[in-house]
C-alpha cells in the first residue's frame, strides 16, 4: 500500500497558522490535501495535525485526519507516528503542508522510483533554480552524484559550489523500514544547525535517490509568499510543472 502523509503543524515560526490561512476560498492546507489526492499512485492520503483548532477547521471535509504529538521536531517524525498505526503501508510519501499549488505528477514520479527495490528513500529536485534562489537561504539547494543520489543539502552556497546544484522541492518518499529507522535516530548536529531534517539521513548513511524535474513549486514560508500564491490561485493561474525521468 502506498500512503501519502501531509504533516500539518499549526504553529510556524515565520508565518504562524499559515496552514489555516484562507486562500482562494479555502484554508491553505485544504488545497494541499486536494492536490495530493489527485496523485494516481497514492492509495490513500492522510493529514497529520497537531492542534484541536486545525481539527475543528477540517471537520467540514471528509479527509483522513490523524492527531499527532505537538512536540515532534520534524515532519518526518510526525509522518512516522502516523505510519506506526498503518501496518500495510509499504511506501510512504511525505508531502509538505504549505504548497497549495503542488503538482500531483511529482508525487507519482517519486512513487515510481520505488519500483526499484533497492531504493529505500527518495526526494524530488528541480532544475528551476534562479540566481535569486541561489542567494536565498530559504531555498534549499541539493548536490547530486552521477547516479542522482543526494550528496549534500545546503541553504548557503559559495562560488566554487554553484555547478551541479538543484533546487530541493521538500517532498520525500520512504520504504516503511527506512522511515521508522530514521525516526528512531537522534537529530544530528548539522540537521539542527541547518534546520534540514534530510541531513539526518545523509549523516547516518541512508542514501537518498532524487527525481529530477522541471517543477516550479512555491512553498508558503513568508507573508510575501502567501500574497504571491494567493494572487496566482485567485486568478486561477496554474504553474506548469513537467516531471523529467
Amino acid at each position: 500500500m502506498i500512503i501519502g502523509v501531509i504533516p500539518a503543524r499549526l504553529e510556524s515560526t515565520r508565518l504562524p497558522e499559515k496552514i489555516l490561512a484562507p486562500i482562494a476560498g479555502k484554508p491553505l492546507i485544504v488545497h494541499v490535501i486536494e492536490r495530493a489526492s489527485m496523485a494516481e499512485r497514492l492509495d490513500k492520503v492522510f493529514v497529520a495535525i497537531d492542534s484541536p483548532k486545525t481539527k475543528e477547521v477540517l471537520k467540514e471535509y471528509t479527509f483522513d485526519v490523524v492527531m499527532t504529538d505537538s512536540n515532534h521536531s520534524s515532519g518526518t517524525d510526525r509522518v512516522a507516528e502516523v505510519i506506526k498505526g498503518i501496518e500495510d503501508a509499504e511506501v510512504i510519501i511525505n508531502i509538505q503542508g504549505d504548497e497549495p499549488m503542488l503538482d500531483p505528477g511529482v508525487i507519482d514520479g517519486l512513487v515510481a522510483l520505488f519500483d526499484n527495490n533497492n531504493i529505500s528513500m527518495a526526494t524530488a529536485v528541480s532544475r528551476k533554480l534562479s540566481v535569486n534562489d541561489m542567494l536565498d537561504p530559504n531555498v534549499v539547494k541539493v548536490f547530486l552524484d552521477e547516479h542522482n543520489f543526494a550528496i549534500d543539502f545546503k541553504r548557503e552556497l559559495y562560488d566554487m559550489e554553484i555547478g551541479g546544484v538543484y533546487r530541493h522541492l521538500g517532498i520525500y518518499g520512504y520504504r516503511r523500514e527506512a522511515l521508522l529507522q530514521l525516526a528512531s535516530m537522534d537529530c544530528t548536529m548539522r540537521e539542527q544547525q541547518e534546520s534540514l531534517e534530510q541531513l539526518r539521513a545523509l549523516e547516518n548513511k541512508i542514501p537518498i535517490k532524487s527525481l529530477i524535474t522541471d517543477a516550479i513549486q512555491i512553498p508558503v514560508d513568508t507573508a510575501q509568499d502567501f500574497k504571491k500564491v494567493s494572487a496566482l490561485m485567485n486568478m486561477n493561474i496554474s504553474i506548469k510543472e513537467q516531471v523529467i525521468e
